[in-house]
């Protein structure tokens, strides 16, 4: 049984329904270029696409471009961490240059970083909500570009950890999927939220005891509530995907048997 999300942006819901995409009770298969542009009073002159968000904990998920020349600060909302991650382009934040792939962790209280794209760029960027129990203090900027890809339990699939929260469990990571691997009926104990940076993936998703399958593209997203099953036989691509994957709070990932009638 699927547990109550938290209100979400109305944008993602709508795209949801809009798509083509089979009906899932919360936003999965969403291709975020659908989604309309919106304002973004914290980083003026930018043109922004919301993917989720909670308006009364100023918690929310976007994907951002930046002109070519911006200059601006890193935003973010007091005593919320924020992650910025670069989709295209690059950007300069406390004068180190990240390009594509460069990953950024500010921590609550590291607000307003200075950030300059001279030539522009796209950026997945997230507002978290407030939480007493996590223990990372100092910001995080690094070039994923530089990490080794690190092998899983399931062959075929490689991750890069760009942060884990030892007091949250929070998590934020890449996973590579090699063509034509699959993944095991699996769910997770804490929601999950994910962006295909590159590639194309088919991806089910367990609803009710049956399996809605859908093609990612570069730009697909999903916002996962805790326990939903995914994965399955029909999952895979004819290319490698990169998934941007991340979990605000510690949890427990279980393989499952197979996408049954819940009885």
């Amino acid at each position: 049984m699927l547990r109550t999300l938290p209100l979400l942006s109305v944008i993602a819901l709508l795209a949801a329904c809009t798509s083509g995409a089979p009906k899932v009770p919360y936003p999965a298969f969403l291709q975020v270029d659908e989604l309309s542009d919106v304002f973004m009073a914290s980083m003026p002159g930018i043109r922004a696409k919301q993917l989720a968000g909670n308006p009364q904990t100023r918690r929310s998920s976007n994907r951002i471009d930046l002109p070519p020349d911006w200059q601006g600060t890193s935003g973010g909302a007091p005593g919320r961490s924020t992650e910025i991650f670069v989709l295209k382009g690059s950007l300069t934040i406390a004068d180190i240059e990240l390009p594509r792939g460069g990953y950024i962790f500010l921590p609550a209280g590291s607000l307003g970083f200075n950030i300059v794209s001279e030539q522009g760029a796209q950026i997945l960027y997230f507002v978290n909500d407030t939480d007493p129990e996590s223990i990372i203090r100092s910001p995080i900027i690094i070039d994923t570009n530089l990490l080794p890809w690190e092998p899983t339990e399931t062959p075929g699939v490689t991750i890069k950890e760009m942060r884990t929260d030892p007091g949250n469990g929070a998590a934020t990571w890449l996973q590579r999927i090699e063509a034509g691997v699959s993944m095991p009926w699996q769910s997770s104990t804490v929601l999950r939220e994910g962006y295909l940076v590159a590639g194309q993936f088919e991806d089910s998703e367990c609803v009710n005891g049956e399996a809605l399958t859908w093609s990612y593209t570069e730009g697909g997203y999903f916002y996962r509530p805790a326990d939903a099953i995914h994965g399955g036989p029909d999952s895979g691509g004819a290319a490698d995907a990169v998934w941007f994957l991340r979990e605000t709070e510690g949890g427990t990932k279980t393989t499952e048997p197979g996408c049954e009638p819940i009885s």
